[in-house]
């Protein structure tokens, strides 16, 4: 096979990569084809600079420190600029980030075509300003896409969860059977978490902040130039929070009380956010990808994925890789809790610590919950299978039932020794829990115990508990708010 280096076999050249450098998601089909992947990506966030950039000089004009046309003209030449993502990169390495050539680029296009408008393009700001902001709207516009997949996630669990409110099943702790519990108990409970998830990133979603300080924080380089240009008079004492406040309205972002380049709540608030989703959505995939392993097959993918060697395979793809996202988010996530130790007004190596792990985190998010959602509307529901693994252990799984019942006629701890030798014996021997309790009542015990109320005894499906009523009481919460009474 020819390789990226190396001509065919007729001598022709392998065919050129767009650019040597590209991740599509080669090696990351969690996010691959994702809408986040593509809101995340350096046109994305090339978008979301220029975006940054032509709201600064607006909010600029808004507060009389800009001509109305610079704002005009600096947003008109933004929508039209089209950077070279790999060559603005290599440039970056001078400064140590993209906003100081790209700063260049829209200066020079805008002043093609306006240059006096050209000299209010970033005017009072610092780079770290601009990213932050754009990180910001590129963090937003990724929310407003993870959220509905996740609204849609919620909706197919309260389906699933109202359709086998009392489909029985094995309850598992620690990978053994426990006591019966339904299916639509364990449905209601990943809604549970989706809900929470949908909540919490919501929540984050609407606090996102602008960010204006200038060099250090107080924002001093737009009162110089409102004094500079008012013959040396003293700007207005609130001349920093008008122009921040006017920021954020163009913008869409939310107003921050104080610049937060080194108060870094917004990020620690999303990171946290995103860890607990992919968690969320992780203990659904865990489960899942449990529960259709073949010799249980209580569940299966609506469309499972194939095997390059074998041809039976109809593996859960869709939660295999909600699982691996789950495993990686929250490593990236101690990355951007840790950034919160930044140094001084303005760090070094912190700040730029965030970038690349934020946008992961973000890609990962938003593929688990686009493949959660895909996996959810498709999933099939075996409630044989699950009756059939239920009389697994003989009768073994309503043990607990057994003690309780036996207690009132023998006492806790000869109820317990009956239950326990008759379970090591089925366990054993195979024989049914039903003869083998026999065996070990005394004829008082037999007499105390008629056949009719053992048989009842026995049966899983009627030791449920209360799993129907906490279905109910969890499919009554209709929002997303966690606090919303049920």
């Amino acid at each position: 096979m020819p390789s990226a280096d190396r001509p065919g076999a007729d001598g022709t050249p392998p065919p050129a990569l767009p650019c040597p450098e590209a991740d599509v998601g080669l090696l990351a089909p969690s996010r691959a084809g994702s809408a986040v992947a593509g809101a995340t990506g350096d046109a994305g966030y090339l978008r979301a600079l220029l975006d940054a950039e032509a709201a600064l000089t607006r909010a600029q004009a808004a507060v009389g420190l800009a001509p109305a046309a610079a704002g005009a003209a600096v947003t008109a030449a933004a929508a039209r600029t089209r950077p070279d993502p790999h060559g603005l990169a290599l440039r970056a390495r001078a400064a140590g980030n993209p906003v100081v050539p790209l700063v260049a680029d829209l200066t020079a296009a805008v002043a093609e075509h306006d240059p006096g408008a050209a000299a209010h393009v970033h005017r009072g700001a610092t780079s770290q300003d601009i990213l932050d902001t754009a990180t910001m709207l590129v963090c937003a516009r990724a929310m407003d896409l993870v959220l509905p997949d996740l609204a849609r996630t919620a909706d197919a669990l309260r389906r699933t969860a109202e359709r086998h409110r009392d489909t029985p099943m094995a309850g598992r702790t620690l990978t053994q059977h426990a006591v019966p519990t339904t299916f639509g108990l364990k449905a209601a409970g990943w809604r549970s978490l989706v809900l929470d998830a949908h909540a919490r990133l919501a929540a984050v979603r609407t606090a996102l902040p602008a960010q204006l300080g200038g060099a250090a924080g107080t924002l001093a380089a737009f009162h110089a130039y409102a004094e500079a240009e008012a013959a040396a008079a003293p700007a207005a004492p609130d001349l920093g929070p008008r122009l921040l406040a006017a920021y954020a309205a163009e913008t869409g972002l939310a107003e921050p009380a104080l610049p937060w380049h080194t108060l870094r709540t917004p990020v620690a608030d999303l990171a946290g956010a995103l860890a607990f989703t992919a968690g969320a959505l992780g203990k659904l995939a865990a489960d899942v990808l449990s529960l259709a392993r073949t010799e249980t097959g209580e569940l299966a993918e609506g469309s499972g994925g194939g095997s390059s060697a074998m041809p039976h395979k109809a593996n859960p793809v869709r939660a295999t890789l909600i699982a691996a996202a789950a495993r990686q988010v929250p490593a990236l996530t101690a990355v951007l809790y840790g950034s919160l130790a930044a140094e001084d007004e303005r760090p070094a190596g912190a700040w730029h610590a965030e970038w690349q792990p934020l946008r992961d985190a973000l890609r990962l998010v938003g593929g688990a919950a686009r493949d959660a959602a895909e996996l959810t509307a498709g999933l099939r529901v075996h409630p044989r299978r699950m009756r059939h693994n239920l009389d697994a252990t003989g009768g073994l799984v309503v043990t607990e039932r057994l003690v309780a019942a036996l207690t009132a006629l023998t006492g806790r701890g000869e109820a317990r020794r009956l239950v326990d030798a008759a379970a090591r014996r089925t366990a054993r021997d195979g024989v049914a829990l039903h003869d083998a309790l026999r065996a070990e009542l005394d004829e008082a015990g037999a007499a105390a115990l008629p056949e009719a109320r053992l048989r009842q005894l026995l049966d899983p499906t009627t030791y449920l508990g209360s799993a129907g009523t906490l279905v109910d009481r969890a499919l009554a919460r209709t929002s997303h708010d966690p606090q919303e009474p049920v």
